[in-house]
């Protein structure tokens, strides 16, 4: 049995009816359950998966990277449309959080629903902090240790709107997927830094990682860190790499230019499939 990750949202859209946003999101069907991994910013979750023909009321769970406003802004719709569906998040997703310089910030937290109105599911609420499984064969990360001295959350980020108190973004979690293929890895922004969240993948599971998508938050990056990331990536020997979102215009080139073979498109509606692995360790 295969593992199907579908694009629902992101920055660029190269087929014709699909919807382009500055946001993330994935559906990820394992032909017995399916997980939906952020929310994008507004309505393109909604648009591309009927175009795409995905049912996002058929969820069994939804996952949230970290509590930004381009991961989140769906949620309102899938969440009330997936009644089934248990929420999975760490408890700092929920914060007040602002990015910006020079004392004056923009708020950048929780899009779409309250924390008022999640509290009332409390039942269909998933504390993450430590790894844990989502459905069969798929897990998140819960808090990523912070351990590489080059890496850090990628840009201007506060917990104040007078910008004076840094948001370290603790909440930020990947997902990741147990193939015959080797580990799939599937990050929202990568906020904990991109090596430190596959080291931390690599220790949880002691297997290889064959795939990443998703973003990397290289946008605003320093060159010095951009050439330790390739050169971390490169160690790691990965097959598939698709960087998206908020990886930005200059570190996507870097990363072509250095994995011209791994490299894959991650634009909305593009889909790969993986073998799963059954509890007996032999594929599907």
């Amino acid at each position: 049995m295969n593992c199907r990750l579908t694009v629902l949202v992101e920055n660029t859209a190269r087929k014709s009816g699909l919807v382009a946003e500055h946001g993330l999101a994935f559906w990820i069907d394992t032909g017995t359950h399916r997980v939906l991994f952020d929310t994008g910013q507004h309505h393109a979750l909604a648009d591309n998966a009927s175009r795409l023909g995905i049912y996002l009321d058929t969820a069994d769970a939804i996952v949230l990277s970290h509590g930004h406003y381009d991961h989140t802004g769906g949620l309102h719709y899938a969440f009330n449309l997936a009644r089934h569906a248990r929420l999975f998040l760490h408890p700092q997703a929920l914060i007040s959080r602002f990015a910006g310089r020079d004392g004056s910030g923009r708020e950048i937290g929780l899009a779409s629903i309250t924390d008022q109105e999640l509290r009332q599911e409390e039942q269909r609420l998933v504390w993450t902090t430590q790894p844990t499984e989502i459905v069969p064969g798929i897990f998140t990360t819960g808090e990523i240790p912070r351990r590489t001295d080059y890496e850090d959350t990628g840009g201007d980020f506060f917990l104040d709107i007078n910008c004076r108190v840094a948001d370290p973004i603790p909440d930020d979690q990947a997902i990741y997927i147990d193939t015959a293929s080797g580990v799939v890895v599937v990050l929202g922004c990568a906020h904990a830094g991109v090596i430190n969240t596959l080291d931390y993948i690599h220790q949880i599971t002691h297997r290889p990682i064959h795939a990443v998508f998703g973003g990397t938050h290289l946008l605003n990056t320093s060159k010095e860190r951009l050439n330790k990331t390739i050169d971390a990536l490169r160690a790691m020997d990965i097959s598939i790499i698709a960087p998206a979102h908020c990886t930005g215009p200059r570190a996507t080139a870097a990363l072509w230019t250095a994995f011209p073979e791994q490299i894959a498109d991650c634009s909305v509606g593009t889909q790969w499939a993986f073998p799963m692995i059954s509890a007996m360790g032999v594929q599907q």
